[in-house]
């Protein structure tokens, strides 16, 4: 079934040093980018990630440190990763939890303004597991009736994820090939949060608050005046890129607020004193 396409949905796999979000590296990024019109246009690329691939994560993905020595640094790939990506959507498996966060991070350290937020992701690991409970190896068997034969190639993988998505649309009634209604279909749990890792989320209200630690539960606004030092510790401390610009952006906001609050009440003093002294 053809993807019903606003703008463009680029599918996408990483391979990394690790699954730090905030430590490991890219070592390889495979891309397949799908046009409203349904041209498929590929884009993969292997990265020296600037630090050794441990042994076991070579015996799983099958890049070791020679592979990468003279490949450039994602830092040189970056701004042609961004123009290939365009404004598409992204999808991917798992992507929610870990590929997403991954090419956050990567792309701010190497400064790039790519922006994420007014993005829709689509994960079909998400939508998989609410349907069957399996692994892509699974799922590519279970949909596609075909062995994933070179699982842990980027390229191979994100090829797959494609496949078994397309097979997802023509096997579920209930699915629709509107990327908006897979993106929020495939959002599982963490339709509330703010970031990718968990640490900000909204409450009922609307307000952005804390979703871990000490002041888990309250909101940014509410520990900004109890315990202002917070916000400073989660700048320095190690969480991932992606969270600390949410918080500032948050932090920014609420700032913003209360200093049209303290203009709006300097202007009704300065009219209070402006009417007393006219009926003096």
């Amino acid at each position: 079934m053809k993807l019903n396409l606003e703008r463009p949905l680029a599918v996408f796999d990483l391979e990394t040093t690790g699954i730090n979000i905030t430590k490991d590296r890219i070592v390889e990024i495979a891309i397949i980018r799908i046009d409203p019109d349904g041209t498929e246009t590929s884009y993969c690329k292997r990265v020296n990630p600037g630090l050794p691939i441990p042994p076991e994560i070579t015996a799983i993905i099958g890049i070791t440190n020679e592979d990468v020595k003279n490949e450039p640094r994602f830092e040189d790939l970056a701004a042609e990763i961004v123009e290939f990506i365009g404004n598409s959507d992204l999808a991917g498996y798992n992507s929610n939890k870990f590929d997403i966060p991954v090419l956050a991070e990567e792309l701010m350290r190497a400064g790039s303004d790519f922006e994420v937020s007014k993005r829709r992701f689509v994960d079909v690991q998400n939508i998989f597991h609410r349907m069957e409970q399996r692994t892509l190896t699974a799922a590519y068997q279970f949909y596609c009736q075909k062995n994933l034969e070179n699982a842990h190639s980027a390229l191979y993988d994100t090829k797959a994820t494609l496949d078994v998505l397309k097979a997802q649309l023509e096997r579920y009634e209930a699915l629709t090939n509107d990327v908006t209604f897979l993106a929020d279909f495939s959002k599982g749990s963490n339709f509330n949060l703010l970031d990718f890792a968990g640490r900000l989320a909204v409450n009922e209200q609307g307000d952005a608050m804390y979703n871990f630690g000490k002041h888990k539960g309250k909101t940014i606004k509410e520990v900004m005046t109890i315990e202002p030092g917070y916000y400073g510790w989660m700048l320095d401390a190690d969480f991932p890129l992606y969270t600390k610009q949410c918080l500032r952006k948050e932090m920014e906001r609420i700032r913003s607020e209360r200093q049209a609050e303290q203009n709006s009440e300097t202007d009704l003093q300065q009219k209070l004193e402006a009417l007393k002294n006219k009926f003096k």
